[in-house]
């Protein structure tokens, strides 16, 4: 059995229901969480050095879904909500 390393809230298919302004906003989560987790490391105050890795992995995730959707690979979820009928 294979368990994936990272947050559960960010695999992949997850992260194909997101909106990019949604992704983005992970990704600046993401990298704030990074920095505190160094920051702790650093300071000898983080007990989980494997949460290093995880969120390491799940900004490459996002990274990674951004480059697909810009190169055509993948498309960005669609609205449910119609346009107004002129």
């Amino acid at each position: 059995m294979i368990v994936a390393v990272g947050s559960k809230d960010l695999m992949p298919d997850k992260l194909d229901l997101l909106d990019n302004e949604r992704l983005v906003a992970e990704l600046g989560r993401a990298k704030e969480e990074l920095f505190n987790l160094r920051f702790a490391s650093a300071t000898g105050q983080l007990e989980s050095h494997g949460r290093l890795k995880a969120v390491r992995r799940d900004i490459a995730r996002i990274y990674t879904v951004l480059r697909e959707r810009e190169l055509g690979i993948r498309t960005a979820p669609t609205s449910n909500v119609e346009a107004p009928k002129k």
